[in-house]
């Protein structure tokens, strides 16, 4: 008997980077503030805009245009994970990236796994989309998102704790729905 392979998630914040690039309109133009005599000389800002979300960000600290996108392109895909909800399917869930990054204790099948990521790793913004995801489709109630994907409930808010802004997400939302806000 095979095992059925896990189709991958389907979140804007999972694509590939030309794929996503393809899904937005990108802008330059010239950063302000400090930098020295070549900071105003050439536009270096990147502005990106996803049109089926209406999303943004932007990226200008750099010198470099091709370093600016790539960094414009990294908070556009946390921008995403956090504003966009894209629905869970029924059954056995778990991107191939998800289960990949999980590791469990002594592989003992249903204890909770630790997720496997630094917050800076191109990998996390897809992670904690997809972790936002199937919170929202428990309610917000992350002890049952996390027995669904597999982890610990700890787990679960180490990786959104990981970025303060989705902590905040996760709170309000729970706070909306009369539960109490996690720390």
């Amino acid at each position: 008997m095979t095992t059925p392979t896990a189709t991958p998630w389907h979140h804007p914040a999972c694509l590939s980077d030309e794929d996503l690039l393809k899904q937005c309109d990108t802008t330059r133009g010239r950063a302000g503030g400090p930098g020295g005599q070549h900071r105003n000389k050439v536009e270096t800002l990147v502005m990106l805009h996803h049109r089926p979300s209406g999303q943004e960000a932007h990226a200008g600290e750099r010198r470099s245009q091709m370093e600016n996108k790539a960094v414009a392109l990294w908070r556009l895909r946390l921008n995403l994970a956090l504003a966009v909800r894209t629905g869970v399917p029924a059954g056995e869930i778990g991107s191939a990236l998800w289960k990949s990054r999980l590791v469990r204790a002594g592989n003992v099948e249903g204890e909770g796994g630790r997720i496997s990521c630094n917050p800076d790793h191109h990998d996390y913004p897809a992670l904690l989309a997809e972790a936002m995801d199937v919170m929202a489709a428990a309610g917000w109630d992350h002890k049952k998102a996390a027995l669904r994907l597999g982890c610990s409930p700890s787990q679960l808010l180490k990786l959104v704790k990981d970025h303060p802004s989705a902590m905040v997400k996760m709170n309000q939302e729970r706070t909306g729905r009369g539960m109490h806000g996690l720390k």
